[in-house]
């Protein structure tokens, strides 16, 4: 498969338009209150799921916000990979109490939920109708987003990605205005993470700092954002892997995945994102383990393109020299091992994907918004390529 060459972006374009204030560091789930407080709240919507309830920081945020003298009702019938039913019951749930803030706590489904709630309950309609960048006409709620999880950086984004309910394809709706007003990243809040979840969590948070470095949308501050990503990422999440209890470590990761947030903001995301979503449709695949099986091969790909932005990245990890030719696939190597680590699926056969249902997800995959902005083209024949490459074991 040959490629063009790479088109070099000039550093000074760029439209940076930030939106979310960030409050960074252990213990700092106990400014909640006062931070809703003086965001000007007083009824609040309380977003999160049952395993949260289960982990016990649904009721710490209740108690946080209801020591502030705030009026709290908890929605937490959030399920993973949230669908526009569980908007649509959110949204019911919220009418009746007239709310005026939105707290979303959790991992990524959470506060994407409790965007979506805020697109519905303050512009009506569907999630359909805000499928796509800029289709809200009227103002928000205000939004705090406390992730509890390290991989998603949907605190840092103005987009609920939801899927709907029929087809179960995932739709990117985005806003400025449903961007939160405050990201507040707490890592003793991510220990309570069960071991798989802080496995496939920290490697979408990966991908997502290694694809915004490389995107066709990228630019000056988007590759600060991804560099910077990348090097608390690679450094510290086999640490967290080893040591589930390290703080520093597990507040390298959460700050990594929520740069890598604020890069997809402004840069988007490419191919591994655009294979990964009709796994989960088709067949149900968690959003990390279809990611850690593409994203490889998605670097080998477009190595022929941007294989000196991949070699950035690579050097940067220690793992190979700056300028190495190779430094391509010693990175999508090094990728496969930590996935291999992990204890993630490192091809779609580990994952019980029929081969014949490829030249389908293929299909959908070209559908998919974030594989516009891939370095190297694609379409249903390259990505069913993709798609075969990553019936086998990956190369570690």
């Amino acid at each position: 498969m040959s490629a063009p060459e790479s088109t070099p972006l000039p550093q000074a374009s760029f439209n940076y338009d930030p939106r979310t204030r960030v409050v960074c560091g252990p213990g700092v789930i106990g400014q909640l209150g006062d931070l809703v407080c003086e965001y000007g709240g007083r009824r609040v919507l309380l977003v999160t799921d049952k395993g949260l309830k289960q982990a016990g920081h649904e009721q710490r945020g209740l108690e946080l916000l209801q020591a502030a003298g705030l009026d709290v009702a908890v929605y937490d019938d959030v399920h993973p990979n949230p669908t526009t039913a569980d908007v649509e019951r959110g949204v019911a749930f919220a009418r009746d109490r007239n709310v005026d803030f939105i707290v979303g706590l959790g991992g990524g489904s959470s506060m994407d939920c409790a965007k979506g709630i805020n697109f519905l309950l303050t512009n009506g309609g569907k999630m359909q109708d805000y499928k796509g960048v800029g289709r809200a006409t009227q103002p928000m709620l205000p939004l705090i987003a406390v992730p509890t999880t390290a991989g998603t950086g949907s605190e840092a984004q103005s987009f609920a990605v939801i899927a709907d309910a029929e087809t179960h394809m995932k739709m990117a709706c985005g806003d400025k205005k449903a961007a939160a007003r405050v990201a507040l990243l707490d890592p003793e809040l991510t220990v309570t993470m069960p071991t798989t979840v802080t496995a496939v969590t920290g490697i979408d948070a990966i991908s997502h700092a290694v694809e915004t470095y490389v995107t066709s949308k990228r630019n000056f501050v988007s590759q600060m954002f991804s560099r910077q990503a990348w090097q608390l990422l690679s450094r510290s999440f086999p640490i967290v892997l080893e040591e589930p209890d390290n703080i520093e470590a597990r507040g390298d990761v959460q700050l990594g995945a929520h740069l890598a947030g604020a890069a997809i903001e402004n840069s988007m995301l490419g191919a591994t994102h655009a294979l990964a979503n009709p796994l989960s449709a088709h067949f149900d695949v968690v959003h990390g383990v279809a990611i850690g099986v593409m994203l490889p091969h998605v670097i080998r790909f477009n190595q022929s393109v941007v294989g000196d932005l991949y070699g950035d990245l690579a050097a940067d990890a220690g793992l190979c020299e700056a300028g190495d030719p190779q430094a391509s696939t010693i990175l999508a190597g090094w990728i496969s091992g930590v996935v291999s680590r992990a204890g993630v699926p490192t091809s779609l056969t580990d994952c019980d994907v029929d081969p014949q249902r490829v030249p389908q997800m293929a299909v959908d995959a070209a559908a998919q918004w974030t594989g516009n902005f891939n370095p190297r083209p694609v379409d249903p024949q390259l990505l069913e390529e993709l798609y075969r490459c990553a019936l086998s074991p990956a190369v570690v």
